[in-house]
Parts: C-alpha cells; structure tokens; sequence
C-alpha cells in the first residue's frame, strides 16, 4: 500500500524564524508530499506571515499549499476576501478551523463572524469547491462538553463540504483506531488522517498534549526519562517511536498521514525514510 504523506509548519514570528521555515520546507519538498500547510499563532497572531507563506509556497515551489483559515477575530467579509485572494493565487485546499482565542476562554463570534466552523465551510465552499480539511479530536476536544459532541461536530462539518479529517496528534495508535470505527459509525465517510507528532522535545510536547487533551502513555513517559539533556538520543529514540506507530495504523488500513513537524525537518526527513517515503524526481512524482 503507498503511503501518503503531508506535512505542517508552524508560523514564522521572525525573520531568523521565517529562514529556518524555508530550510525545512527546501529539505521535504523532495518527498513529494500530499500537501503542506503552516498554521496560524493562537488568535490569529501570525496570520499575515502565514499567508506570505503559502503565496511564497504557491509561487517558488511545486508544492501543494493548504491555506489555514480560522473564525477567530474576522468577519464572513473579510475571510471572503482572503479565500478569494488565494483562488486568486492558484491555492485549491483550505484547513477550516475555528481557531484559538487570543486569550484562554471559549469561541466568541465577532459582529459579522461566523459562528461555527460548519457556517465557514459554507462560506467558503460557496466561492469555490475547495478541498477542505477539517480538525478531528479522538481524546474530546478541551472545551467539547463530551465526545458524543465532537462527533456530531465533526459530522455537521463534514455534512457542510469538509472533504478530509486530520486528527490531532494521539500517542496511543489504539485511541485512533477506536475513533474511526466509530467515526464510521457515525456517518463519516471522509478520509481520517492520523495526525503525527514526533515528540523530540518531550516536556514541550507534554505541555502541548495537556492543551489539546491528548493522552501521553506512561510507556512513552519512561522512553525519555533521564535524556533532558540528551537531543540526540530523544531524536531517535522519537523517530523509532513514530516509525512504529505509523507502521501499526498501516496495518490497520490507514494510508495517509499528516506530520507536525515543528519546523524540525531532519527528524521529519528521518522518519519518512524509515518508512520507504524517499525523494522523487519530477517523473517520479508525476
């Protein structure tokens, strides 16, 4: 079975910040990915930059761009706009989220805004048939009142035009697992994409999963125990451990998936090689 691979970036805050981005980006693009995407700072904070990029992706590279848009802090008007500005510009794949507020506290719909990310798939899909990328929460989502929620979310999303659903990042392969089946169940025939974390900086990692309510085995705890100070040693016991859970979901039927690679693009690199993903030349990846 091929595998399918696609990465995402993190926004750029500087200059020094952006030049490390294109590193990355210059390193997998031989990979032939799926798709690449760089994601919006909480609130929308880096949002100008991350357009810059995708349009600097769209016009120097042959890269797939996916633009990430979310609800926070803008008008159905003013993401109008930026939809089409990226039609304009050759992009064909929006991720639809609803965004972080720029301050710790439930969604607020700005006067003008949309109040849910259903309501924006809409708005958008009624611009253009886009590929669209939705968010998918197998651990409930933080401020999802339960899981039976984040499904009927995830369902109505896909009901107003989302084509794909990227999960956030799950240690636990047998948590993703579980969450298809009843995904399925539910109604939802789009394709689940695993998403993938390699955890290289584990105590950051750790914060990041108690944010978004992913588990982090107490397994995975004692792999990294003693190597604070120890990079090297964490970036490989990281890719052998990504390597394995990808190699499990593939033996569960899964063919595509989506890495958080944290602008570390070597580690990323790594992993994919272990996993037979190797560089193409154009005639290849044509």
């Amino acid at each position: 079975m091929a595998l399918s691979v696609s990465f995402e970036f993190f926004p750029p805050r500087t200059d020094a910040m952006e030049a490390q981005l294109w590193r990355s980006i210059e390193r997998l693009a031989p990979l032939n990915p799926a798709f690449v995407s760089v994601t919006y700072g909480a609130g929308g904070s880096t949002r100008e930059r991350t357009h810059a990029t995708i349009k600097r992706m769209r016009t120097e590279t042959q890269l797939k761009p996916a633009a990430h848009l979310t609800c926070v802090g803008s008008t159905a008007q003013e993401l109008e706009a930026v939809v089409r500005d990226y039609l304009d510009t050759g992009v064909r794949h929006i991720v639809a989220l609803r965004g972080d507020m720029p301050e710790p506290g439930p969604y607020a719909q700005v006067d003008g805004g949309y109040a849910s990310t259903p309501d924006m798939i809409k708005g958008i899909r009624s611009i253009w048939p886009f590929e669209i990328s939705v968010s998918a929460y197998p651990e409930k989502h933080p401020e999802s009142p339960s899981i039976e929620h984040d499904y009927a979310l995830l369902k109505a999303k896909i009901d107003a035009g989302a084509t794909r659903a990227i999960t956030q990042f799950v240690f636990d392969t047998d948590v993703v697992l579980r969450f298809a089946d009843r995904a399925y169940r539910e109604g939802i025939r789009v394709p689940i994409v695993p998403g993938i974390m390699p955890p290289t900086n584990f105590k950051g990692v750790v914060r990041m999963a108690h944010r978004s309510g992913a588990t982090v085995p107490l397994w995975l705890v004692r792999k990294f125990e003693g190597l604070d100070d120890d990079l090297e040693t964490r970036k490989l016991i990281a890719a052998t451990v990504v390597a394995e859970q990808v190699e499990k979901l593939r033996r569960h039927g899964f063919d595509s998936f989506h890495f958080y690679t944290l602008n570390q693009a070597d580690l990323t690199y790594a992993i994919c090689h272990l996993l037979g993903v190797r560089p193409q030349t154009p005639a290849q990846a044509a």
